[in-house]
């Protein structure tokens, strides 16, 4: 393997200035770096980017820890942060948790045995706990979606009680009374955010809210099947399911498939989070989509700002707005819905 010194000598300078050329640090002229980027290519020369590393203390590495790579929105969050940290010189760890504690903590571990520089995290708990073992070892971190306890930290999130208002005012207006939630898990703030959000339109329609119609579950197609189902057994059947992100909704769409139940002619749906073109699904969803790009770029924005300046104290959460797109999973030309909803 070719080493540094083999480079400046094919090119007749020194290391020093094969050092220079490559990381482009100070100034080499024009021919000079020429000679050395071409005896580079001709002995097809790899820095040692561990030594690098271990001289500037930055290994140009960041991580993003996510709960389910599979989702589209998530999909898209992580190329809003790979194009950030790219256009900055950084490459990015993928780490997907499932949700689970365990799994979440030994990414953790594995990425400060790495030494990243940063980690942009979607935390699988609201306790803290890996922001707190991060920090420990001085590795920056952004929060993203969700908040945590534990003390301050940078945090960039959707409007999840704003968006899941929107889409309860927007049922509500409809004549649904009747109207079940199903959300993820307990332990997350993210999934009584959208619960809150969707009790709010009823405090300001002046409307009583029925909490035994809310399941809390995971954010899965299975949960969103099993929930669905369960609901559906009410007496009366709900008229309308709030899912509280995309996976959801199509489960609770395989249930009405199940049930035999049509949308929205029997019961209408309407979605936090939106779904790409190939997810396509009939009819088109109602949903509030939030700008998933937007928010992984803007959170890697943070990060790397936290990175170039540790020793600033000050955090900051920013909120990104979400957008109620209306489509044909809830219509007005639906049969009216009955009385207000009492399960027993």
């Amino acid at each position: 393997m070719a080493t540094i010194r083999d480079v400046a000598k094919l090119a007749g300078v020194a290391p020093i200035t094969v050092s220079r050329v490559l990381n482009k640090s100070g100034y080499v002229s024009p021919e000079t770096q020429l000679r050395v980027e071409t005896a580079a290519a001709e002995l097809n020369y790899v820095p040692n980017m561990l030594a690098h590393s271990l001289r500037s203390n930055r290994t140009q590495t960041l991580a993003l820890v996510l709960t389910d790579i599979t989702n589209p929105f998530w999909t898209t969050v992580a190329r809003g942060v790979e194009d950030e940290a790219n256009a900055h010189g950084f490459n990015v760890i993928f780490c997907n948790t499932d949700e689970n504690p365990a799994k979440q903590d030994q990414y953790i571990s594995m990425l400060l045995r790495r030494r990243v520089d940063g980690v942009l995290l979607v935390p699988a708990t609201s306790d803290g706990a890996a922001v707190s073992a991060l920090r420990t070892q001085g590795v920056q971190v952004v929060v993203l979606d969700r908040r945590v306890d534990g003390g301050p930290v940078d945090v960039v999130r959707g409007g999840s009680e704003a968006g899941a208002q929107a889409l309860a005012d927007h049922l509500l207006d409809l004549g649904h009374r009747c109207i079940a939630v199903l959300t993820g898990p307990s332990e997350l703030s993210v999934s009584h955010e959208r619960v809150a959000g969707f009790k709010a339109a009823y405090v300001q329609h002046r409307l009583q809210f029925d909490d035994a119609l809310v399941r809390y579950g995971a954010f899965t197609v299975e949960s969103g099947y099993a929930m669905a189902m369960e609901v559906l057994t009410l007496t009366p059947q709900p008229t309308a399911i709030f899912a509280a992100n995309n996976f959801i909704a199509i489960g609770a769409l395989r249930a009405f498939r199940r049930m035999g139940l049509r949308t929205p002619e029997d019961v209408s749906i309407v979605v936090f989070d939106d779904l790409p073109d190939t997810f396509a699904t009939a009819p088109f969803l109602t949903v509030v989509a939030q700008p998933a790009y937007l928010l992984g770029k803007t959170a890697t924005e943070i990060l790397l700002a936290r990175i170039a300046s540790p020793a600033t104290s000050h955090t900051q959460e920013i909120t990104l707005p979400a957008s109620l797109i209306i489509r044909t999973s809830t219509i007005a030309t639906a049969p009216p819905p009955p009385p207000p909803c009492l399960t027993v």
